[in-house]
């Protein structure tokens, strides 16, 4: 066995309340805390897609310069958490339909509540490898599963969840 490839892993999702920005404040109150607000639910899902930070890198071309282009850094562009094949469960471990009700809300044009998740990855021995934290979660689409009578489906077949901001937190 190749000692460099990286181990199967598991992994658990948390969503919690994003603290009320006041304009001109900071998004991020420190570099290193997770999220501490009211818990929406915690999850477990198959698959976790979309930690990814994309530079906008733009091109500036500088005047009497002509054998090359300057490249300078732009604004950062995140892409949508995926998460698939999972559901959020309450503390007794039974299906948690707040994400339901969060994603109503919306719909019904109530105010937006945004909410900061976790993502810890775990080792096959339940020791932490990292976490990942995004800021300002606003659900971008849901997609139930398809029923059907002879397979046991799940509660959540895709949610995307938009944000702000992503950060890898080192163990």
């Amino acid at each position: 066995m190749n000692e460099f490839l990286m181990p199967a892993f598991q992994f658990e999702v948390k969503l919690r309340r994003s603290p009320r920005i006041v304009a001109g404040s900071d998004i991020a109150e420190a570099e290193d805390a997770e999220p501490t607000g009211q818990g929406l639910g915690d999850g477990a899902f198959a698959e976790c897609s979309g930690l990814e930070v994309e530079m906008d890198i733009q091109d500036y071309l500088e005047g009497g310069r002509n054998d090359g282009v300057i490249q300078q850094v732009g604004r950062a562009k995140y892409t949508n958490i995926v998460l698939k094949r999972g559901m959020f469960y309450d503390r007794e471990g039974r299906l948690n339909t707040d994400l339901w009700a969060w994603l109503q809300g919306i719909v019904a044009g109530r105010p937006v509540a945004r909410y900061d998740g976790i993502v810890t990855v775990m080792k096959r021995d339940h020791s932490l490898l990292t976490t990942w934290v995004f800021e300002r979660g606003l659900p971008a689409k849901i997609r139930g599963p398809e029923l059907n009578a002879k397979t046991g489906q799940i509660a959540i077949e895709e949610l995307h969840i938009a944000h702000e901001g992503l950060r890898l937190i080192g163990v």
